[in-house]
């Protein structure tokens, strides 16, 4: 398989910090060869492994958008009432398989469906992606089957049979006898297309019998692609599976790395990313206007863009070392941010690349509108949800539910508590509450420089904000300090690992996944933390491979 040359294993960042009481670490210790010894250790072989049963998913709305942009190769309008995605564990791609479709929903899709077929055959890129043929008249069954065949077999992610496509040309050419129209009957059969449950759900069976079975090749292409472009695959990749060659770990992995290479990827990476960091609620998020002065509608999607932009830059253009996400100081800004920033614009339409000066306090990650502003009230900071995101996201730590019936409310600020610390002390000080908010609010009070907008204030009330704190074990003075504190964490390549893991399978892991998740966070940081590395490490993986035992 293709390698880059490694560096020298950090064993340090392999070590768990110990957080046992509020849920399982992440982190796993290194394989017993690994000393440092100041040369790269060999990488252990992958190991055994047990996934979870397979599970059915239904598409998510950007998945359903990108199948058929990718499908008739032209914008599309799809109606926005469809019933919302679920979201497990933070993931939509996992909340996926615990979606089901009401009555109603079904309604929508059919709305839908039609919707998208009229604009299909309205627009003539589209028409010609999958009609080739001339038809001999308007109940020509032959030429309708082998146009809606083409299209099935791409929104199908499969070969479509033979009784499939002639069930399709005759339920067109039925149609088109009765209305005298070839259009009105290759509409009908588009729309079965687009409602058939083939399109809908993501069916990942596998072969074989026992604990282990392999994805079929078109269920392992279709996963693939839906992990790295967030859609459905191309007809390289259909080759690859059809010619049954995708099992080769040469080709899968040569596969993956050619993906990645395509512009699709941006797209694919900005949706994992969405959903990890859920950056897909900023365009609706609402925030007070008179708490704050520079809050606006259109803050929240470039908000949004900035973070997508840097992930991008670092992942796919430079191949970098991901760890940079929290400490860069460059940013990706527009007019709006800039302002919001106090830095000047790079150009006056759009968004460029800035570098924050170290007098302005933020840098990465957590200097960034996106995470201040989702991790805050409408009107008011967040300490604890700051601090929360911290542990739960980017270091995948548990924190445990609040007590029933537990008060939760903060005092309003007064001459005595003027800064959101000294508030803040309640819960400190309240054994029922301190067990959670001794592992949240430390971590957040070291953004509250930084308002529910992401604005930078050296006071609160008048009174000076004092920043500082302690991160299991290690100190910061501000939220510089503290970008570095969290990206020297050691739970950091597990915990990204997983996320992965999870939004490529589509389930949460299992027991019989924990030393493949300690595999891949090792591969992570030997790779000098290059996300593309561990995503193609990730699709290399039996437990992307396989699914387990049906239930």
């Amino acid at each position: 398989m293709l390698r880059r040359l490694l560096p020298a294993p950090r064993i340090a960042l392999l070590l768990a910090i110990g957080l046992t009481a509020c849920g399982d670490d992440p982190a796993k210790k290194p394989p017993a060869d690994a000393e440092d010894s100041g040369e790269p250790s060999a990488r252990p072989p992958v190991p055994e492994v047990a996934p979870g049963a397979p599970a059915l998913r239904r598409l998510t709305r950007t998945q359903y958008e990108n199948a058929l942009e990718d499908t008739f190769l032209v914008d599309l309008y799809v109606p926005t009432a469809f019933e919302p995605d679920n979201e497990v564990e933070g993931l939509l791609s996992v909340g996926a398989s615990t979606t089901s479709v009401s009555a109603y929903g079904v309604e929508l899709y059919e709305q839908s469906a039609q919707t998208v077929a009229d604009q299909v055959l309205a627009d003539l890129t589209a028409r010609t992606s999958f009609l080739s043929c001339t038809p001999s008249g308007a109940s020509d069954a032959a030429c309708a089957g082998e146009a809606l065949g083409l299209a099935a077999r791409k929104l199908w992610r499969r070969p479509v049979t033979e009784d499939e496509q002639a069930r399709l040309g005759a339920l067109a050419a039925a149609v088109g006898a009765e209305s005298g129209d070839f259009d009105e009957g290759l509409r009908t059969g588009l729309v079965a297309i687009l409602q058939s449950p083939h399109f809908l759900y993501r069916i990942e069976n596998g072969a074989g019998e026992g604990g282990l079975r392999p994805l079929s090749p078109y269920e392992l292409a279709s996963r693939l692609s839906f992990l790295l472009w967030n859609s459905i695959p191309d007809e390289a990749l259909l080759a690859k599976a059809a010619d049954g060659s995708l099992a080769e770990d040469e080709v899968l992995e040569a596969e993956a790395r050619r993906m990645l290479d395509d512009a699709r990827a941006r797209r694919g990476l900005r949706n994992l990313f969405d959903e990890v960091f859920h950056l897909y609620t900023l365009p609706t998020l609402s925030k007070d206007p008179l708490a704050f002065a520079n809050a606006s509608p259109e803050l929240g999607p470039s908000a949004r863009e900035e973070t997508l932009l840097g992930i991008e830059r670092l992942v796919l253009d430079e191949d970098g070392d991901f760890k940079d996400l929290f400490t860069t100081q460059r940013a990706f800004v527009d007019r709006r941010l800039a302002a919001l920033y106090n830095v000047a614009a790079a150009t006056p339409d759009g968004f460029g690349e800035v570098i924050l000066p170290e007098a302005g306090g933020r840098r990465g990650l957590f200097g960034q509108a996106s995470f201040l502003m989702l991790q805050a009230h409408a009107n008011s900071t967040s300490a604890t949800r700051r601090g929360k995101f911290v542990r739960t996201t980017v270091l995948c730590q548990e924190i445990p539910a609040p007590p029933a019936n537990v008060d939760t409310s903060i005092p309003e600020a007064d001459a005595e508590s003027p800064t959101l610390r000294e508030r803040l002390e309640t819960h400190l000080s309240d054994p029922y509450c301190a067990s959670c908010h001794r592992l949240t609010d430390p971590i957040g009070l070291g953004f509250e420089n930084f308002d529910g907008i992401g604005k930078w204030r050296p006071t609160e009330n008048d009174a000076v904000i004092d920043p500082s704190g302690d991160l299991d074990g290690t100190s910061f003075t501000n939220a510089w300090d503290l970008a570095q504190v969290i990206s020297d964490n050691p739970n950091i390549e597990p915990c990204f690992a997983r996320h992965v893991y999870r939004y490529g399978t589509g389930r949460l892991n299992v027991d019989g996944e924990d030393e493949l998740l300690a595999w891949l966070a090792d591969g992570f940081t030997r790779s000098g933390h290059s996300f593309r590395e561990l995503l193609v490490d990730t699709v290399l993986s039996p437990g992307f491979r396989n699914v387990g035992e049906m239930q």
